[in-house]
């Protein structure tokens, strides 16, 4: 079985969802795939609060940078390279600038001429591209992560107060995978800090 994880690197909760399908994923002995999802595509065209502007338009360079490093140096250096960016902003509250993003590259083990790729928008293509097969998955217009199993459908989330444990998070990846084979099955909600 295949796992597809979309995601946007700059979104919290999607890098809590990262961390528990790769060790899931890792535990189990199957494959993540990971693709390219960009809250800036999604909100194009709306008013952005002023708070969040600064942030996507440093996203933008980073998913080109990810884009390059899967089509040059493939998935695995596109894990090492998203797991360095989440370690500095999302862990460690690092700037979302281009020093975040060259330390990062160094620390994935990648050539520090890829942080060029920031200002490629040529690279937009495979990002949107990607962007675009993720809502086409889910079916509807919505945010970071994007999350399916084999060919089936996706969904949105899983959306994650904190990275569950062990037990829990292998429940939760089998919960989403035995949803994913019911085609009927829509959304379940509830409180995004649940304790």
């Amino acid at each position: 079985m295949a796992v597809t994880f979309y995601l946007d690197p700059t979104c919290p909760y999607t890098w809590r969802a990262s961390r528990w399908i790769r060790d899931v994923a890792a535990r189990r002995g199957e494959n993540v795939r990971w693709r390219l999802l960009s809250l800036s595509i999604l909100n194009e065209g709306r008013e952005v609060p002023e708070k969040y502007r600064a942030g996507m338009a440093w996203g933008t360079g980073v998913l080109r940078v990810l884009a390059a490093t899967d089509s040059r140096h493939g998935q695995e250096a596109f894990d090492r390279l998203y797991t360095a960016l989440g370690e500095r902003i999302h862990e460690r509250g690092g700037d979302k600038d281009a020093t975040t993003l060259a330390g990062a590259i160094a620390d994935a083990g990648l050539p520090e001429g890829l942080a060029a790729a920031a200002d490629d928008s040529i690279l937009d293509t495979a990002v949107r591209a990607s962007h675009d097969e993720s809502q086409a998955r889910v079916g509807t217009e919505t945010g970071s992560p994007v999350t399916a199993f084999d060919d089936g459908p996706a969904f949105f989330g899983p959306v994650l107060a904190a990275v569950p444990p062990g037990d829990e998070a292998d429940r939760l990846f089998e919960a989403l995978r035995l949803l994913s084979t019911v085609p009927q099955f829509s959304e379940l909600k509830r409180a995004r800090n649940p304790f």
